[in-house]
């Protein structure tokens, strides 16, 4: 199996214990988060400095190895209007080249505002400027799976939900 893009509700159906990796990737780096096995809270992982994509890749392989990885949740950088842009463009062409060497399948979840947001938290925590700079992109990737991982939940409950109305 290649590295596959799949709808957000398709990594739901990964055996239990997998979990998944947040990916916020950026033109310098690459902000990780990891999820426990229970695929509830997501935490920061690490952030990787962008070098080659063969060694951006090799890190990525061996966390996923590491941690019992089934899956990602990469962020998509999307326009303010919903639009793809040359970012959101170069995340996609990211994901084709994985297929190669990950083969797991990868949700992609709109990131708008999601580095906004996190540096605001970091702001108004008092973190310095180089504190920001440290765990502003493995937050923004903990936000981008924490949001995903949130909707997996709501989805399960509603499906509940349903399932219990028609008994």
């Amino acid at each position: 199996m290649s590295t596959l893009i799949v709808p957000l509700a398709d990594l739901d159906a990964l055996p239990r214990g997998q979990r998944l990796i947040g990916v916020d990737l950026g033109i310098r780096t690459i902000g990780l988060a990891l999820s426990d096995v229970g695929r509830s809270i997501a935490s920061p992982l690490e952030t990787i400095k962008r070098t080659k994509f063969s060694t951006d890749v090799k890190r990525l392989v061996e966390l996923a190895t590491r941690h019992g990885v089934g899956g990602f949740v990469i962020g998509l950088p999307l326009n303010m209007d919903g639009s793809e842009g040359p970012r959101a463009q170069a995340t996609r062409a990211f994901v084709r080249n994985l297929a190669a060497h990950l083969p797991l399948p990868v949700a992609l979840w709109d990131e708008r505002l999601t580095t906004a947001a996190v540096t605001r938290t970091l702001l108004e925590a008092d973190a310095s400027r180089a504190r920001r700079s440290d765990l502003v992109d493995k937050m923004a990737a903990s936000y981008i799976l924490q949001g995903a991982l949130d909707r997996l939940a709501m989805a399960r409950r509603t499906a509940m939900t349903e399932r219990d109305g028609d008994a």
